[in-house]
Parts: C-alpha cells; sequence; structure tokens
C-alpha cells in the first residue's frame, strides 16, 4: 500500500463530496450577489485581521467579539451565506475527524503519548 496514493485518493473524494459541492455552489451564487460578496468579504478580512492578531499574542476585547458574533448573525440571514457557512462547518467537523482518526492512529508510536 502506498500512503501518498490513500493520501491522494482521500484528497479525492474530499473533492468530490456534497460538503465541498456545496460550497462551490453558495459560493457561485454569492459571486453574483455583489452586495453579499461584499459583505462575506468584509467578514473574512475581519476575521482573518482578529485571528492574526491572536497569533501574535494581541487578544481582541469582548467588544470586538460580540460585534463579530452579531455580524456573523446578520450574515447567516443570507440564505446563500448561511447556506456556506453550514457547508464549511460540516465540511471543517469532517476534516478534525479525519485528522483525529490519523492521530489516533499514531497514538502508540512514543510510549502511549498522542502526537
Amino acid at each position: 500500500m502506498n500512503i501518498y496514493d490513500k493520501a491522494n485518493e482521500l484528497a479525492k473524494a474530499l473533492k468530490e463530496s456534497e460538503e465541498v459541492q456545496d460550497i462551490t455552489s453558495a459560493m457561485s451564487l454569492i459571486e453574483k450577489d455583489i452586495e453579499s460578496k461584499n459583505m462575506l468579504d468584509d467578514f473574512r478580512n475581519r476575521q482573518m485581521e482578529i485571528q492574526q492578531r491572536m497569533m501574535s499574542g494581541d487578544m481582541p476585547s469582548q467588544e470586538e467579539m460580540e460585534k463579530m458574533e452579531k455580524l456573523f448573525d446578520v450574515l447567516s440571514l443570507n440564505l446563500n451565506i448561511r447556506r456556506l457557512f453550514d457547508a464549511e462547518r460540516r465540511l471543517s467537523t469532517i476534516i478534525e475527524d479525519i485528522n483525529k482518526m490519523i492521530s489516533d492512529s499514531l497514538q502508540g508510536l512514543y510510549g502511549g503519548q498522542s502526537l
């Protein structure tokens, strides 16, 4: 068994998954609606800024986090954006599950310490 062949099979299965198809479909609809696209782009940019700040040790204030949550709630009222968020969440769960399976399979390698 070639591990890279299996990894390529997994990558292909992910690309063909319902979740990725739903993300692609929702993004296509959002791209056609300039207002939705601008709102989503603005949200993603703010999200990225906060994540970068957090990685450098600058934690956002409670007020900033509440503002992002409210913005997420507003965006979720848009059916296409909500569909995108739902599909992204489902895909993220799949990826987390796969990572856990891989980590669990290697857990005994170093005296029971997980990787």
